[in-house]
């Protein structure tokens, strides 16, 4: 029973136009949809499906809609699941650098108990210093009620909008029952810039020493301009660190992280791989009219990405990588998966992933009056070997889902992390903490979760 959002995109591109004259009189709808329809003719991964005679009369979203090749797995099994509108250019752009009106509070809501109407939400994380993190949530929080209501099937999407203040009843699971409490806690959103580096540690078992960091999305810095690397430092100061402590494994926890711009997803993959910068990290392929005018503007380089050279890399000491999966890991998450694989193993623990191969950019023509901004899939993504056959997902190589009752980060008791630990260590380092059956059953349950509902996720774009 899962009704999953799938509505996180890969981006290949930063901004168009980007000023943003506030004195620039509006675009008409005439106008705006005449510069949606011409940006689409040119981009568009399917352009050569687009109509030759767009009903521009339609409302802006309606019309980009209507020039979309969608998906159908019967009908067009190659089709675009990805591609969308913003009414604002402006919130497009900071959603997808982690900035937007949120508690800071991340959650994911399933049925409980199994087979029933009833729903729970289960707090996967909450980002520090945010509304959530103040008011108390932590990971593993489950709650039950918002404002006084139990969360069903037929309200649940009306009562957690995200626009005034929320109060949440807290329960918790006991031997697989549900135990409501007295706790409430009340908290609204706000603008909120969120670290996508949120924790890092080092194991020593033996004569394994082991690197884990868990990376939220791929984002450089802060949404303050795209020369901000903040976010990328601290992933380097962290590998530097990993060096300095001999780490001989890896583990990167990548089960929330939907994606982001492709200039972090080749830091990380830098910071990891047993290859050079000379090595190329993926390619990406765009439709013939995109591809001869770059050619001709830009030559070859334009369609590939090499690694580049980090003094914290770790890869000649790696023994084993192991990578955290799960159905909200994608884009450039998958891009990382796909691009590191010609080099090294890549051990997969989790979930199949989303299975996103193509990708999108970020249009936009403020300059010019026009509010909206745009989306659009324009390219597919190929590794050094040119293969890009995860369409459908990556499928894990060990098969692991952490249910409902779920583990501090760095606990070896969560279901992933433990896995991981067992896959390097040969033994386990943690008495097994939930059953296996119980776990992929709540899992098999599952509605949505915030993270794959935010728009400015499972993103991959340049920021050049």
């Amino acid at each position: 029973m899962r009704a999953k959002l799938l509505i996180y995109f890969i981006v290949l591109a930063g901004l168009l136009s980007a000023c943003r004259d506030k004195n620039v009189d509006p675009a008409s709808q005439t106008e705006t949809n005449k510069w949606i329809y011409e940006q689409m003719k040119y981009w568009y991964y399917w352009n050569d499906h687009i109509t030759t005679s767009p009903d521009l009369s339609k409302d802006p979203k309606d019309l980009f809609e209507s020039l979309l090749y969608k998906y159908d797995a019967t009908l067009r099994p190659d089709g675009d699941r990805f591609s969308w509108i913003n009414e604002s250019a402006e919130e497009l752009t900071a959603s997808l650098s982690g900035e937007t009106k949120t508690t800071g509070m991340e959650y994911k809501l399933t049925y409980f108990p199994a087979g029933s109407k009833n729903i729970i939400g289960v707090v996967l994380y909450t980002n520090p210093d945010s509304p959530a993190a103040k008011a108390g949530f932590v990971r593993g929080d489950i709650f039950n009620k918002v404002n006084d209501q139990q969360l069903t099937s037929s309200n649940y999407s009306a009562l957690l909008k995200p626009e005034g203040t929320l109060t949440f009843g807290l329960a918790k699971i006991k031997d697989g029952v549900l135990e409501e409490s007295d706790v409430k806690r009340s908290v609204a959103p706000v603008v909120f810039q969120a670290d996508p580096v949120f924790f890092d540690t080092v194991y020593t078992y033996g004569a394994n020493k082991i690197g884990y960091v868990v990376y939220h999305q791929f984002i450089p810095g802060p949404n303050s301009g795209p020369n901000n690397k903040l976010y990328d430092q601290k992933l380097d100061n962290i590998f530097a660190s990993f060096k300095t402590s001999n780490v001989t494994s890896l583990i990167v926890d990548l089960r929330y992280n939907p994606g982001g711009y492709v200039s972090s997803a080749t830091n990380l993959a830098s910071l990891i791989v047993k290859g050079s910068a000379n090595d190329i990290f993926y390619y990406k392929e765009y439709n013939p009219g995109v591809t001869e005018a770059s050619k001709k503007k830009y030559g070859e380089s334009f369609f590939y990405d090499k690694f580049v050279t980090k003094s914290q890399n770790i890869g000649p000491n790696l023994k084993n990588l192991v990578l955290l999966v799960s159905s909200r890991s994608a884009s450039a998450s998958e891009l990382l998966i796909n691009g590191l694989k010609p080099y090294m193993d890549v051990t997969l623990v989790g979930g199949k992933t989303v299975g996103k191969n193509v990708g999108s950019i970020t249009l936009s023509n403020t300059e010019g009056g026009i509010k909206w901004g745009l989306q659009p899939i324009v390219s597919k993504s190929l590794n050094k070997d040119h293969k890009s056959d995860y369409s459908t997902g990556f499928i894990p190589d060990v098969e692991s889902y952490e249910g409902n009752v779920l583990y501090k980060y760095g606990s070896p008791a969560d279901p992933l992390l433990g896995e991981a630990l067992f896959k390097i260590v040969g033994t386990r380092v943690a008495r097994e903490a939930s059953n296996a059956r119980v776990a992929a059953e709540a899992e098999s349950q599952e509605i949505m979760s915030t993270i794959e509902a935010k728009a400015g996720g499972s993103n991959m774009f340049f920021d050049k």
